[in-house]
């Protein structure tokens, strides 16, 4: 068993959930902070007995951060203090938020809040346990921070955002701290939802898998290979870059013929 902590928000289901499950078998101790109260009960239920703090948080709220940090604080006394890795995992799946002159403030306010606000705000409470244990932060941010569809702008503008909040951390927080994000491209979530929603054999079309030419779609599992390597030793001389996980996709030129 490891001595290492990490806290995955958004962590209850899909890629964060993924990447719960990937740090628990490295050994790891795990907090995942979700909004999502059935989720959060769920993957409690599914790892009892293992290192796992599951925290209902809505973490593009203040105080809501401040009373997960405090349940935090008291999961881990008695051990040595700090957080060795922070993944900025939460935010709203659905990049579909309709024509722009009819959206409304409030849902724009729920996207930006959903992924860039809460990974300040994570980010900000955090900062000093990462520093004490010379700590890595990932932010999962999407390849529609790159390349849109119609109808985005409040999806693209968060994950955007987080790009450029990513390589500004990097600066601030160095050398102690190691700062990147990762995009992930198409990835099918259905086997990681919580129980009342999993899809255990989601099915693609011929035509959804050739859009790629790794000739799949992504697994959430990919996402957590990626922020395993990227907390690493091994990823020591990386901060402030944004990494593509998409199976080629935002690289394939794509004409209509």
């Amino acid at each position: 068993m490891s001595n290492k902590t990490a806290i995955v928000t958004g962590g209850a289901q899909g890629i964060g959930r993924a990447i719960v499950d990937h740090f628990l078998k490295q050994g790891w101790r795990v907090a995942a902070w979700d909004k999502d109260g059935e989720a959060v009960d769920d993957l409690a239920a599914s790892y009892g007995g293992q290192p796992l703090l599951a925290t209902r948080c809505d973490v593009g709220r203040e105080g809501d951060v401040a009373s997960a940090f405090e349940a935090l604080t008291e999961w881990q006394a008695g051990q040595a203090a700090g957080v060795d890795l922070l993944v900025n995992n939460a935010g709203i799946a659905s990049p579909d938020a309709g024509p722009i002159e009819e959206l409304d403030f409030a849902d724009w306010q729920a996207w930006i809040d959903a992924s860039l606000t809460s990974a300040f705000l994570c980010t900000r409470a955090l900062v000093r346990a990462l520093r004490a244990r010379k700590g890595a932060i990932v932010n999962i941010a999407s390849t529609r921070a790159v390349m849109s569809e119609p109808n985005s702008e409040p999806y693209a503008s968060a994950k955007g955002g987080l790009l450029a909040l990513t390589h500004a951390l990097a600066i601030s927080l160095g050398p102690d701290v190691r700062v990147n994000a990762v995009l992930p491209g198409w990835i099918e979530t259905g086997p990681w939802q919580k129980a009342s929603e999993r899809e255990a054999q989601p099915e693609h079309r011929d035509v959804d898998r050739a859009q790629h030419p790794v000739g799949r779609i992504g697994r959430p599992e990919d996402i957590a290979a990626a922020v395993n390597y990227l907390a690493s030793d091994a990823a020591g001389f990386i901060t402030g870059q944004h990494f593509a996980i998409d199976g080629g996709m935002t690289v394939k030129m794509i004409y209509e013929h």
